[in-house]
């Protein structure tokens, strides 16, 4: 039969490189651990690893149950954790994964109110996964993902917390810093300055740019929020972020919004979350606190 060390061995065996390591790491014999999946195998009818010198690789069979084991093992230190936190009356842990670059300033806003009204629930922000966001939720190494560009999959559910417009940032004495909205063509000569991340992914580019066929004169990318608009503000590029962020710098920075064409670029950002979490009442807090949050803003 099936069971979780059978999962833990095998997933440990992958990420240590031999039995004898990944015994030393749960803590039993590599003798005990040998029949363990020795015996797994009979019951089976199928090999885990087949052995290549000292080294082991795993068959078919093998790759299967590791992934299986990458799955279920999250799931089930959670929901260990979780049964712990109930038993002595805990609330337990909230992390939250970040998709989206400026929305980190407008988490902050939500965080503050959220910790002192939930004072039994830690808070814990990640930015960088293994496999993008929705990976990381299915593989519950988050709860919940901050991201305007929501995946609707099944047993995943992206509820809207705030609309905002996309626009384009120049230095107040830029030429286009007057203009009631900017042409697609007017970027051909300016240095687009974004964060990391990959054109296909920014608005800028999908919604603007490449719809029109023109690519900007250069591209520079810039991690801070503040960097970014210090050089915007110094005439050394254009940028393009949400005008609630920008709103939030006029009076430290010396930059102006202007739409993005004549209808502007309309953007909503989503939390999204595992269905079956969704009646977590201290998760839901955090929904509902976000999105009443944003109409107030």
């Amino acid at each position: 039969m099936l069971e979780r060390i059978h999962l833990a061995i095998v997933q440990e065996v992958e990420k240590q490189g031999s039995l004898t390591a990944a015994a030393d790491v749960l803590c039993v014999t590599q003798s005990a651990l040998s029949h363990s999946m020795r015996k797994l195998e009979q019951q089976l009818g199928t090999d885990i690893w087949l052995r290549e010198g000292r080294s082991l690789r795993l068959t078919q069979a093998g790759q299967y149950l590791l992934a299986v084991a990458n799955r279920v093992l999250p799931q089930l230190d959670l929901a260990q954790e979780r049964l712990r936190q109930f038993a002595q009356g805990e609330r337990g842990s909230l992390r939250i994964g970040m998709e989206c670059h400026p929305c980190y300033q407008w988490l902050l806003k939500i965080v503050s109110p959220y910790l002192a009204a939930w004072p039994d629930v830690d808070v814990d922000v990640k930015q960088k996964f293994q496999f993008g966001g929705i990976g990381a939720l299915f593989g519950y190494e988050i709860d919940l993902l901050v991201t305007p560009d929501p995946l609707f999959k099944p047993g995943l559910r992206f509820e809207p917390v705030l609309d905002y417009e996309q626009v384009l940032v120049v230095a107040r004495h830029h030429p286009l810093a007057t203009a009631a909205y900017v042409k697609p063509r007017q970027l051909t000569q300016e240095m687009l300055i974004t964060y990391p991340v990959a054109t296909d992914r920014l608005d800028i580019y999908n919604q603007f740019l490449l719809p029109a066929g023109v690519t900007p004169k250069r591209h520079k990318t810039i991690e801070t929020t503040d960097i970014m608009l210090q050089m915007v503000a110094s005439g050394r590029g254009v940028t393009a972020l949400p005008r609630w962020l920008v709103q939030e710098y006029e009076n430290k920075v010396d930059v102006v919004p202007v739409r993005l064409g004549p209808r502007g670029i309309a953007k909503q950002i989503f939390i999204g979350a595992r269905e079956v979490d969704l009646d977590t009442d201290y998760l839901r807090a955090f929904i509902e606190l976000a999105r009443s949050a944003s109409e107030n803003h």
